[in-house]
């Protein structure tokens, strides 16, 4: 840091401006280095940020500004009390919704039958609706370079909006989950789990995204009230008995493998062990009991069908059914029945949507005089993947799982009791993590068919038949990673062997986004490829993210660390709240109501946006509100003006020089109070509460303090220089504590007459503040003295007189002890207020009374 330009001192200029502060302290501050983490420090001098990385497949919003904003103070912060700060910024960028976006803006679809052609160009981006809905197909290479060359670009737009927004993050630190260290980081994480028996492949039912053709994890759901439809239908029971069922799914009617009721319902006890023969296929069924039955839904008595919704998968499983599986991967049935339903009446389902054969299935009912009645319109929560937008479906595929404490009571307990370990803000998002694991029904399934992703890094020999052998997957030496089993041959064989009998084939999937963005501790801290800095900062100190997210991100972290390391990744879990839309409603993409805030920070400045979003607090929702974004550029124009003054009277000379006068030490007084509430807040990871104690009392400073002590402070001897001295050691110490909100005000202010940068000077202390009071000083004189100054300046404003307007004559009337109190600061009030005679009148009135006369 010998730097000159980072050493000198910039004066005062003659016209201070917010405008243009971003542009010049953003590249000032890299090329100074001023964020960059230092290497040298051991684990007890580092404070480590495990950073969100958002996703890349569209605009940063406002809530992205909020949130970031909250861990940028907390960095500053940190910084600014010695800490060697490691914030590292993440971009991520693999997974579907990357894949979405090359879609849309391309125009194309990946088909992975396809050979790559090197010498294929992408259409003019982006394309039009036409060429949307008629994709071009490409292969998986050709499609993942376009994957990559858009990301490339969003991430650009993105770090420009960072660095914009003044994110003290050390860009050197820079990763991305798609790439090189992530991707070996996510796959031996994976071999790890593999070789420890945590992660296992299995076939399974599983939910479905007909869109995406991909698996779904049960972290990724979301209920959205859907339009449906009651249809009874009548099956045929022993001895002629008719058996009534309401399904909204009549189309799942060949899936069905058993009816099922309450083991208490008394309706249907004599039914339970019989067979009964569903309408149209007369298909027999057993009919059997199960607690999860609810007698008053419906007819109390339900299909059991393979599969339509999860209680589907879970009488299933308890009760040990058949499958009968009807619809593909495609969303469409498929084209053959199922064993044991028969073909004729089937035919005219096959092949057809689900919504096409439900139609024709109801038709079908009503002929064969088995449905009952017309249907009961009706609007039900449907389960969708949360990135979707066509209802799951729950198809049996081999997946890949992760243990996670769904099926096993040990490692659940186990996960819980991180939970208690980990210090959550605010405390009760506590209670949303314990209800998401006690809640949880199976294992994280971790494979994905998709292409833009971190590949399942094994490969299976094939035996004479071509038939891959699962059960013995054969996996690379960590050496390797990452690895591509698609296109590299596992080691001991050619790549000439691949998909021939007696060779081997790749493992097609690739692994959830979670799975990778689950490791962000260890991809950034370097874990395994530089243990020095991993020691150095892992565990981590804090996890800052969306509260919406603890189900995913946060408790998928854990997960990963728990097995992996047998620690918490990180110590603290600072939760974000929504922004909200003047009408109080969540801002999200899909309802059309998002702000995007570069035109915002142009128009307003950096520092005024960033006051905006520290005056919400962490897991409290905050309304987007331009008023408080202009409250914050006044803020910020006044710190400019009234620190200018203020050096203009020579308190840049006066800088560690005693105050001596009464006034000077109640207002260090008050400061010192200010600096301790501050700090406490701040520790407590409470920036909204620092920065309200921080402004009450800077405008007091600028409204009393500088209006009472000017005139002394303008002239010689030991009053001014007390007021000088009071003076630089109130700017000093009000610069660092507003620098972790408004990083660039400060930055340009503490530039004119301090040497380095604010950002790395010391967070002001108590002691720094009483150093500085030569005598002791009573904050509740400064109080007073404002008060006496208000008075004054009300009588004027009420005659429309000038502020600058003389009073001949002013009277003080209140307790005595309040006017002995009031005449320690007599003078610097008379010279404030333009008072000819000031006289005191003691025990006149209950309260102190100032009355002018003109």
């Amino acid at each position: 840091m010998t730097d000159t330009a980072r050493t000198a001192r910039a004066g005062i200029p003659e016209r201070p401006t917010l405008d243009g502060l971003e542009e010049s302290w953003a590249r000032r501050w890299q090329e100074e280095d001023t964020y960059a983490f230092d290497r040298s420090k051991e684990r007890a001098d580092v404070y480590a940020i495990d950073t969100p990385p958002p996703t890349v497949s569209g605009e940063l919003h406002m809530g992205h500004v909020f949130s970031y904003t909250h861990t940028d103070t907390v960095a500053r912060f940190q910084r600014m009390r010695g800490k060697a700060v490691f914030y590292p910024m993440g971009w991520d960028d693999n997974g579907l919704p990357t894949e979405r976006r090359v879609q849309n803006v391309y125009g194309v679809r990946c088909d992975p039958s396809l050979p790559y052609d090197p010498d294929w160009v992408p259409p003019a981006a982006p394309v039009d609706d036409a060429a949307r809905k008629n994709p071009v197909s490409v292969s998986r290479r050709n499609f993942i370079e376009l994957c990559e060359l858009l990301t490339v670009a969003d991430e650009e737009a993105f770090e420009a909006l960072w660095r914009r927004l003044g994110l003290s993050v050390d860009w050197s630190l820079t990763y991305t989950t798609i790439g090189w260290m992530a991707r070996a980081t996510s796959q031996r994480a994976f071999l790890r789990n593999l070789a420890r028996g945590e992660a296992y492949q299995a076939e399974a039912p599983t939910l479905w995204d007909v869109g995406f053709a991909t698996a779904v994890a049960q972290a990724e759901l979301e209920d959205r009230e859907r339009p449906g439809a009651y249809h009874r239908l009548r099956f045929h029971g022993p001895g002629g008995r008719e058996v009534l069922i309401d399904t909204t799914r009549p189309e799942l009617l060949p899936a069905c493998v058993a009816l099922v009721c309450h083991p208490d319902d008394e309706r249907y006890a004599d039914l339970v062990g019989a067979t009964v023969r569903t309408p149209v296929f007369g298909v027999g069924v057993p009919v059997r009991a199960h607690p999860l039955a609810d007698p008053a839904k419906g007819t109390g008595i339900a299909m059991v069908c393979t599969f339509g919704d999860l209680t589907d998968v879970a009488w299933w499983r308890d009760l040990q059914l058949d499958t009968r599986v009807v619809i593909g991967r495609d969303g469409r049935l498929l084209p053959e029945p199922p064993a044991g339903v028969p073909a004729e009446p089937y035919a005219a389902l096959a092949g057809q949507t689900v919504n096409g054969a439900r139609r024709t299935l109801v038709e079908l009912l009503a002929d064969a005089g088995d449905l009952v009645g017309e249907p009961r319109p009706i609007t039900h929560p449907v389960k969708f993947y949360e990135k979707g937008d066509r209802p799951l479906e729950i198809v049996s595929t081999r997946q890949w799982y992760l243990r996670n404490g769904g099926r096993e009571p040990e490692l659940r307990a186990e996960l819980l009791a991180r939970g208690e370990e980990l210090h959550w803000v605010p405390e009760h998002m506590k209670h949303r993590y314990e209800h998401w694991v006690s809640g949880l029904t199976g294992d994280w399934l971790v494979s994905r068919q998709r292409f833009f992703g971190v590949p399942v890094p094994l490969w299976y020999r094939l035996d004479n038949a071509g038939e891959p052998d699962r059960s013995h997957p054969l996996t690379p030496d960590e050496s390797m990673l990452p690895v591509d089993p698609s296109s590299e041959a596992p080691p001991g064989f050619e790549e000439s062997q691949r998909g021939v009998p007696g060779g081997f084939v790749g493992d097609p999937d690739v692994l959830d986004t979670w799975a990778t963005s689950s490791l962000t501790p260890q991809i950034v801290g370097g874990w395994e490829t530089d243990e020095d800095l991993f020691r150095r900062v892992f565990p981590m100190d804090l996890r800052p993210q969306a509260h919406e997210i603890i189900r995913t991100w946060l408790f998928a972290t854990v997960v990963r660390s728990h097995l992996e390391h047998g620690v918490l990744p990180w110590r603290d879990a600072v939760l974000s709240g929504w922004i909200l839309d003047p009408d109080r409603k969540k801002m999200a993409k899909s309802k059309g109501n998002v702000v995007t805030p570069m035109g915002l920070l142009e128009q307003h400045g950096s520092d005024a946006v960033r006051y905006w979003a520290a005056s919400g607090k962490p897991g409290m929702d905050l309304a987007f509100d331009p008023a408080q974004i202009k409250v914050g550029r006044r803020l910020a124009t006044k710190l400019l003006n009234a620190s200018r003054f203020a050096l203009g009277l020579g308190a840049a000379d006066a800088l560690r020089a005693p105050a001596t006068e009464p006034l000077d030490t109640a207002m260090l007084a008050e400061l010192s109070g200010v600096v301790a509430s501050a700090t406490a807040a701040f520790d407590g990871y409470d920036h909204t509460a620092a920065l309200m104690a921080t402004e009450a009392f800077f405008w007091r400073f600028c409204d009393d303090y500088i209006e009472l002590v000017k005139e002394r402070a303008y002239g010689s001897g030991p009053g001014a220089d007390s007021a000088r001295a009071a003076l630089a050691t109130a700017l000093s110490v009000q610069l660092r504590l507003f620098a972790p909100v408004l990083p660039f005000v400060t930055e340009e202010v503490w530039s004119w007459w301090r040497y380095g940068s604010v950002h790395r000077a010391p967070w002001p202390t108590t002691y720094e503040v009483g150093r500085a009071i030569q005598a002791p000083g009573d904050p509740a004189l400064l109080r007073l003295a404002g008060d006496a100054l208000s008075q004054v300046r009300r009588a004027k404003s009420e005659r429309k007189l000038s502020m600058k307007a003389e009073v001949p004559l002013a009277e003080a009337l209140g307790p005595a002890a309040v006017l002995d109190q009031l005449t320690l600061v007599a003078d610097d009030l008379r010279a404030a207020g333009r008072i000819g005679k000031l006289d005191l009148l003691p025990n006149r009135t209950p309260e102190l009374v100032i009355a002018c006369a003109f």
